[in-house]
């Protein structure tokens, strides 16, 4: 039996091949190709399948993580979208919060809405917020606004009523309308895809799902031909924004939960690897072509928030999209090794625009013009030109220095190395920056966390990274370069449905508790079906509760089992305890208001997971020894260096290079030196110490022994 796991990046599609029967994992890694993502899945998988002898016909089944809804907001490139709201609220996405996300800056901006105005229509109809019909919905006037958006060439139609989450009647009403009018037609209703309170948020949710349900139905599409041509008859399953697997049926009707999916799978490999390692706290740390992605993972679990924000503004809270679904909790900055050095005012910028994967950086040779990370990184002798993505690509020096000179060294009066240099340094304080939002900010001390580093160029950062922040050891995986690829073969599939129905809690509430949990597994069980999914195997239950009066709520683990007795007023003690452990006191003499409600559908995970520990050792040396790229590799006792540059020798020195697959368990060296792989390249510093472990993770001990 075989699996084949895919994360489509906006710069590289990352592979794995896991044979399942002997363990060994094959890894790959090809340029993408935006504007036809399966262009580069079938390179990949022609590349597999020569490589290993094997066809799709074998393989069992197909993981994919893929940012293309992710960049089609970010990059505003999806379908053109159409609202259908209540009369009176055709502003809300534009009104969006009271709330500022920079208090003292006149001329800030709001996130600007990914449906235009000209496109929201309204309808005559009014729900109460406790679902009491107010006003009947006007069919003849709903039926006429969706015949103008027809007209006007709409490709998707959300629709977002008030309190529809109370009573979703009406909105069900129109999307009979727009099925009889225009059958096929993408829409998204509110009372389906966030079926819980707060308009803005809601209508923003259902927006995203409309506008990029189009673009990821036809990608969904092309790679399911693609697949289905070359033999594959197994299952495809999608990771989702919480970190589980869902099935291609459920991500063409609700896109939004695949919104962060590439990234929440790197971040299962290293709660994975912080396990086996026996960290309990970890930094994540993702750094790949287009972005780089940090998270946190505490008590050997990753950071759930029930929403998130895409495309925000220098890290700001509400300065980007709210999106009303469960998500990893991650921080994402354009700081990839595509991301586009430049000059403004006399200092040095990089990012957020990104060269991508084409036309790349300058040193790809494809047409690229401006200088980026991996030119600077090339510059410095941190990056092999000839064994670069295993040897398959060779890399212009000439033509990166002649881009540094031209567009950062002659303006700001610096040397090409000093430029180099520069773009390094202010990517690394972009990517601190973000990455003390995600610790100290949040009340995590980097001292007592280890980083786990992974992504094509987050090894080489992530020593400076660790450093800075305190972080007393790096820890680059096995396989780090294909790191979220590897993440999809330990995720679970799993389904998520909630809804809002706030509610005073009292210790005779159980019954009310019961009757909630009975509608949301019944929809639970509906879409199941649908998805054609079955076999589960454990039901997790989770809340928002809040003190009444108070504005935002604490997420609360509801217990498993049947809801009967006293369960109420034993959630209510874990409320006031989990409150006074978050916040330093809790009152317990204050009314407890509970909002959202969640369930989540756990089902059997595949028969084997991803190879972890002594098992991962001789996985791994069965794929190194399977995958020796196109360029030499040295073998151990054949010493190889380069010149490197590291500011703290104030110029280049001959560093060492090494082999990561001739590091045999137990290898250790200081730095400074180069670890030299196929799919990602890491940087140890001077002063530093890196062993190998067992799993052939590097571990590497920042600062030398601690």
């Amino acid at each position: 039996m075989y699996r084949v796991a895919i994360d489509t990046g906006g710069t590289f599609t990352d592979f794995v091949f896991h044979d399942v029967d002997t363990g060994a994992m094959h890894f790959w890694k090809t340029l993408s190709t935006p504007d036809e993502p399966e262009q580069a899945v079938l390179r990949g998988l022609m590349h597999l399948e020569g490589a290993l002898g094997v066809t799709l016909g074998d393989v069992s089944q197909i993981l994919l993580a893929t940012t293309v809804a992710t960049n089609a907001i970010l990059e505003r490139k999806g379908r053109r979208t159409g609202l259908l709201t209540t009369r009176g609220f055709r502003d809300v996405l534009l009104i969006g919060r009271q709330k500022r996300y920079d208090t003292y800056d006149l001329y800030m901006d709001k996130p600007r809405p990914l449906v235009a105005r000209r496109d929201i229509r309204e309808v005559d109809e009014r729900v109460a917020f406790d679902g009491r019909v107010v006003q009947r919905l006007d069919t003849a006037g709903a039926e006429a606004a969706i015949r103008r958006m027809l007209d006007d060439g709409i490709e998707s139609i959300a629709v977002s009523l008030m309190h529809a989450y109370a009573n979703p009647a009406h909105e069900q009403a129109i999307g009979e309308h727009i099925q009889s009018l225009a059958p096929g037609l993408p829409m998204s209703l509110s009372s389906e895809v966030s079926p819980k309170f707060r308009e803005y948020e809601r209508t923003s949710t259902t927006v995203a799902n409309a506008y990029i349900k189009p673009l990821v139905d036809r990608y969904l599409d092309g790679l399911a031909g693609v697949f289905r041509d070359r033999g594959f008859g197994g299952e495809l399953h999608i990771m989702q924004s919480n970190g589980g697997l869902i099935t291609t049926e459920l991500a063409s009707r609700f896109p939004i939960h695949i919104v962060e999916s590439g990234p929440s799978a790197g971040v299962l490999m290293c709660g994975e690897v912080g396990r086996a390692e026996r960290f309990e706290h970890v930094l994540t740390f993702d750094m790949g072509g287009t972005t780089a992605k940090v998270g946190a993972i505490d008590g050997g679990e990753p950071a759930i928030t029930p929403t998130f924000e895409v495309d925000g503004i220098n890290l700001r809270r509400y300065s980007g999209l709210p999106l009303n679904i469960s998500a990893i909790e991650l921080i994402e900055i354009g700081a990839g090794g595509g991301s586009i050095a430049a000059t403004d005012m006399g200092l040095i910028r990089v990012g957020p625009e990104s060269a991508g994967a084409a036309p790349g950086p300058i040193c790809y040779g494809n047409g690229g013009t401006r200088p980026t990370i991996t030119d600077a990184n090339l510059v410095l002798g941190y990056i092999d030109p000839e064994r670069f993505a295993g040897g398959t690509m060779r890399l212009d020096v000439a033509a990166a220095e002649a881009g540094l000179r031209e567009h950062i060294a002659a303006p700001l009066g610096l040397t090409v190395r000093e430029a180099a240099w520069g773009v390094h340094a202010v990517a690394n304080a972009n990517m601190e920056r973000a990455m003390r939002s995600m610790s100290m900010e949040r009340g995590r001390d980097p001292r007592k966390y280890a980083m786990v580093a992974f992504g094509g160029a987050g090894p080489m950062h992530a020593t400076r990274l660790g450093r800075a922040l305190g972080v007393p050891r790096v820890i680059v995986p096995w396989g780090a370069g294909v790191g979220s690829a590897i993440g999809l073969l330990e995720a679970e599939q799993r389904f998520t449905v909630s809804l809002t129905n706030i509610q005073t809690l009292t210790p005779q509430a159980t019954a009310g508790i019961a009757a909630i949990y009975r509608d949301l597994e019944g929809r639970l069980q509906r879409e199941l079906v649908r998805g054609e999914l079955e076999h589960v195997v454990a039901w997790q239950r989770f809340a928002f509760l809040r003190y009444k009066g108070q504005g935002y709520e604490l997420k609360i683990d509801l217990p498993a089992g049947a809801i009967t007795g006293d369960y109420a007023a034993a959630l209510m003690e874990t409320f006031h305890h989990s409150y006074g452990e978050t916040y330093g006191y809790s009152q317990p003499e204050e009314a407890i208001e509970a909002a959202d409600w969640y369930l989540t559908a756990v089902l059997a995970r595949p028969p084997v997971s991803a190879v972890t520990g002594d098992a991962a050792a001789s996985a791994g040396a069965t794929s190194a020894a399977g995958e020796t790229p196109p360029a030499e590799v040295p073998t151990p006792g054949e010493p190889v260096t380069r010149p490197v540059y590291f500011p703290e020798y104030e110029d280049t020195i001959d560093c060492p290079v090494l082999d990561r697959y001739a590091l045999a368990p137990g290898a250790t060296f200081a730095g400074p030196a180069i670890v030299l792989e196929r799919e990602s390249t890491t940087v140890v510093l001077p002063g530093d110490r890196a062993e190998v472990n067992p799993a052939r993770h590097l571990i590497i001990h920042l600062g030398g022994p601690t």
